[in-house]
């Protein structure tokens, strides 16, 4: 039976909807997660909620332990694996307050651990490179999109999110450049969790939640961390919502 990790995922801790939960404590080869994991029951399915930064958002982006995050996940018995992420929007059609279900990443930090292979074994053939051309998981990501039309959602079906190192946020020439690039969203936590996720062969898909425009859009104030805060929880029902909306239905993903 498949069992659902959730990463990130305010809101689904409400004793409301998650039942029989209990914490776990788990220890991986590459250390602790960033929390203890939290199992049990959310719409009917048997999930694990890991909160990315700690349970009191205490981790910065680039010292979350991303190999321990994962690893626990799987090591719990998770067979796919949904995530929320607050995003920057880069394009004016994509305001704050929106969801996207991203297709794409541009991986741009530079502190990460960003596989699990550290050597090969000896040979060509042994040699690990994981095939990330579609980096997220095509039926996962239908799923989501089929729910939020379903639920007349604000959500752009596509997009490339681009992931940054932080903690601070971009300058209005960096935030420029990545839209040149061709990125629409900018984030700081999502690629090396789908870079790993693929490395273990689990299926992994992405909420978006759009807080802001970066930088780039120069008739808006330069971000703050309260604007963020607040527009990210008055839109957690919604994210919330779409959640556990497809977790019903993800038992046949492969």
């Amino acid at each position: 039976m498949s069992v659902i990790g959730i990463i990130g995922g305010s809101g689904l801790e409400d004793p409301q909807i998650f039942t029989q939960a209990r914490e776990v404590v788990v220890e991986t080869r590459y250390g602790l997660p960033s929390s203890p994991l939290l199992r049990g029951r959310l719409a009917g399915r048997e999930v694990v909620l890991l909160a990315r930064h700690g349970r009191q958002h205490t981790i910065p982006p680039s010292r979350v332990n991303n190999r321990a995050n994962l690893l626990a996940l799987q090591e719990q018995g998770c067979t796919h694996i949904l995530a929320s992420a607050a995003c920057g929007s880069l394009r004016p059609e994509i305001g704050p307050g929106e969801l996207v279900i991203p297709d794409q990443f541009i991986d741009f930090t530079r502190q990460r651990a960003l596989t699990f292979y550290e050597e090969f074994a000896p040979g060509i053939e042994n040699a690990r490179h994981a095939a990330l051309a579609d980096p997220f998981n095509a039926e996962l990501r239908q799923l989501l999109i089929a729910a939020g039309r379903r639920q007349q959602l604000p959500l752009h079906e596509q997009g490339t999110i681009l992931t940054i190192e932080g903690p601070r946020f971009s300058t209005r020439a960096e935030s420029r450049m990545f839209r040149l690039w061709g990125a629409d969203l900018v984030n700081m936590t999502i690629s090396p969790e789908a870079i790993l996720a693929g490395e273990l062969g689990l299926p992994y898909a992405v909420i978006g939640m759009v807080t802001d425009y970066d930088s780039w859009k120069e008739d808006e104030p330069p971000l703050r961390v309260p604007e963020l805060v607040a527009v990210f929880r008055g839109n957690i029902a919604r994210l919330t919502g779409l959640m556990l909306a497809v977790l019903p239905q993800i038992a046949a993903v492969e």
